[in-house]
C-alpha cells in the first residue's frame, strides 16, 4: 500500500496564479509542494476569484485544500494595494490563528509552514509556531548603507535609517527571537539573514532562495530583431533600495553618444519622481522609457525583445526577472545580495560585489559596455539558458521535499 502523503498547513497570504513578485512565488511554491505533500493552504479571500478558475482548468491540482479569509470591507477600507499592507497583514495573521488551529486539529496536521510574506520581522500564527514549524524562505533583515541611502528622497532616507536601527535592535526583538526559538526549520534567502539568526538557533537555518526558473511557453530564447538598437531592461517596484538610480547613472556613462542604447524601466512605485528627474538631468529622455506596471503577457514581450537584463537591487529583490532572464537566454547584470545570486556565476552573468556606490556604478557601466558586443551577448545568453535548466521550479520542489523528509522524524 502506498504511503499516505505528509499533511502540511501552509500560510500563504500572498498566493495567486498568473502574477509575478511574491504573489507568484507563493503560488509556485504551493504547486510544487502539492506534488509531494497533502496541503491545506490559507490565503486571502481576494485571491479566490483567480485561484478557483485556475484549479478548475488544472484538475491535477484539485487535491489542494484552499481556505480563504479577509476582514470585511468596512474593516479594511484603509488598505489599498501595498498601502497599509504591513498593518493589514499582521491583523490578518492574528485573525486567522483560530482557522489554523481548527484546521490542523480537525485534520490531524502536524506540520505548519509559514510561506508568505517571508519577512522575518512580521507576525506568524501563534498556534502554527507550536507545531513542527517551517519558516520561510525569510528575508527582510538586509539593510542599505548610508552611502547609498543619502541619495534617496527624504522619506526613503528615513525608512532606511529606521531599518538600520531596527536590525541593530534585533537582540531586543522578542517576537523575532520567539519565532527563531520555535522554528524547526528556517529557510533563509540570504547569508545576511542567516547570520543574523541568534547563534544558538542558527543550526536550524538553511540557505534557500524563494524563486526558480519557470518552464513555460514564454521560456524560449528570443532575440531583439532591431540591429540598430541595444535594449537593456530592468524590472521591479520602483523602491529606492532596488537600485534603479544606479542603473540610470551607469547607463548614462555608456549611452551618451551611442543612440543605439535604450533602457526600459518596468514597474511603478514611490521613487519614480526622483528617477525621472535623474533621467532628465542626465539628458537621457530619448533613451530611457518608463513603462509603468504592465500585464504579464506584455512583460514577457518586453523581456523577449531585450538584449540584456539588469537587476541592481541592493538586497534580495526583483529576483523573478533574474530567473526569467535565464529562461529566455538573456545575459544578466546584477549586484551580489548573498542570496539568489549564488545561483549565478560570471560564466553566464555579471555578478557585481556590493562595494562602494561609485565603484558599483562603474562596474555596472563596464558590464554594459561589454554587452554592446552582440557575440558576447549571445554567448552569455546561451550559457544562461543552459544553466537555468538546473534551477527549474520542479528542482526547487524536490529540494524542499528532501529537506523536509530529512527533518521530520
Amino acid at each position: 500500500m502506498k504511503n499516505a502523503k505528509t499533511k502540511i498547513f501552509v500560510s500563504a497570504y500572498a498566493c495567486e496564479p498568473g502574477l509575478g513578485s511574491e504573489i507568484g512565488v507563493g503560488w509556485h511554491w504551493v504547486l510544487e509542494m502539492s506534488k509531494h505533500f497533502e496541503l491545506w493552504v490559507l490565503t486571502r479571500e481576494s485571491n479566490r476569484g483567480t485561484i478557483e478558475p485556475w484549479i478548475a482548468a488544472h484538475p491535477e491540482f484539485a487535491g489542494i485544500h484552499f481556505l480563504y479569509f479577509d476582514l470585511p470591507k468596512w474593516a479594511r477600507f484603509w488598505k489599498k494595494g501595498m498601502r497599509g499592507v504591513r498593518t493589514y497583514y499582521n491583523i490578518w495573521q492574528y485573525c486567522t490563528n483560530g482557522i489554523v488551529k481548527r484546521t490542523m486539529t480537525e485534520n490531524g496536521i502536524k506540520v505548519f509552514h509559514h510561506l508568505t510574506y517571508g519577512n522575518a520581522l512580521w507576525k506568524v500564527s501563534s498556534f502554527g509556531q507550536k507545531q513542527f514549524f517551517v519558516w520561510g524562505p525569510i528575508g527582510g533583515l538586509e539593510t542599505i548603507p548610508a552611502e547609498y541611502s543619502r541619495h534617496y528622497a527624504r522619506k526613503n532616507r528615513l525608512i532606511e535609517w529606521v531599518r538600520r536601527v531596527t536590525i541593530k535592535s534585533l537582540p531586543l526583538n522578542f517576537g523575532f527571537r520567539k519565532r527563531c526559538r520555535n522554528a524547526d526549520i528556517m529557510l533563509c534567502k540570504t547569508e545576511i539573514t542567516r547570520d543574523l539568526i541568534p547563534a544558538k538557533y542558527r543550526d536550524k537555518s538553511v540557505l534557500f532562495t524563494d524563486v526558480a526558473v519557470e518552464k513555460s511557453e514564454h521560456a524560449v530564447t528570443a532575440q531583439n530583431t532591431d540591429n540598430n538598437r541595444i535594449e537593456f531592461i530592468t524590472v521591479g517596484r520602483l523602491d529606492a533600495w532596488r537600485g534603479f538610480d544606479l542603473v540610470i547613472e551607469s547607463f548614462a556613462r555608456v549611452a551618451k553618444g551611442d543612440r543605439r542604447m535604450h533602457l526600459s524601466i518596468v514597474g511603478k512605485g514611490s521613487d519614480k519622481a526622483r528617477l525621472t528627474l535623474s533621467v532628465e538631468r542626465l539628458g537621457l529622455k530619448e533613451q530611457v522609457t518608463f513603462t509603468g506596471n504592465v500585464p504579464m503577457e506584455q512583460y514577457y514581450r518586453l523581456l523577449a525583445a531585450a538584449d540584456v537584463v539588469v537587476n541592481a537591487s541592493l538586497k534580495e529583490g526583483a529576483v523573478t526577472v533574474s530567473f526569467d532572464s535565464m529562461a529566455m537566454g538573456k545575459p544578466l547584470i546584477c549586484i551580489d545580495t548573498t542570496g539568489y545570486t549564488r545561483y549565478f556565476s560570471n560564466e553566464y552573468a555579471v555578478v557585481i560585489p556590493r562595494t562602494g556606490r561609485e565603484e558599483v556604478i562603474a562596474d555596472i557601466a563596464t558590464a554594459m559596455e561589454r554587452m554592446k558586443d552582440e557575440k558576447e551577448r549571445r554567448a552569455i545568453g546561451e550559457k544562461a539558458k543552459h544553466a537555468g535548466e538546473q534551477f527549474l521550479w520542479e528542482a526547487r520542489g524536490n529540494e524542499y521535499r528532501d529537506l523536509l523528509k530529512s527533518k521530520i522524524k
